[in-house]
């Protein structure tokens, strides 16, 4: 299954933010598992690398989204995607627009963030990372 992780996800696993931590870091491992293919784009790395930076300093966070790369697959935000996310009344956050159709131009099934209320145009399923890992990793 293709999933997508939000920033926040990300923000949580390079910042250790718990109780979330607990989640998401579990939602990042399932990159290791041979039925899940994890997707995030270079706006949510933007986002986490910032807030990553403000608490571990420069050289931690380069480290740290390294690491995070290794393991994710990234997809594109292609000006499809950017006209598609302009053009499109349901968005009210053009950010959320741009990884919403980064993550359906990328083919995944269901999308991962703590802000679920945020892809209330989406198509495509959206859990917080504790459903997520309940209704799918847990069962």
């Amino acid at each position: 299954m293709k999933i997508f992780v939000d920033a926040n996800i990300l923000v949580s696993v390079l910042n250790k933010e718990y109780p979330l931590y607990t989640y998401t870091a579990r939602i990042v491992s399932l990159a290791n598992n041979s039925n899940m293919e994890i997707f995030t784009s270079p706006v949510c790395l933007t986002i986490a690398f910032y807030f990553a930076e403000k608490k571990s300093g420069s050289k931690q966070a380069k480290r740290k989204i390294k690491l995070i790369c290794d393991h994710l697959q990234i997809a594109d935000i292609t000006g499809t995607c950017v006209k598609r996310a302009a053009n499109n009344p349901a968005i009210l956050d053009f950010e959320d627009g741009l990884e919403y159709y980064a993550a359906v131009e990328s083919k995944c099934r269901h999308i991962i963030t703590e802000d679920t209320k945020d892809f209330h145009f989406s198509d495509i399923p959206v859990s917080d990372s504790e459903t997520f890992i309940k209704q799918h990793v847990l069962k």
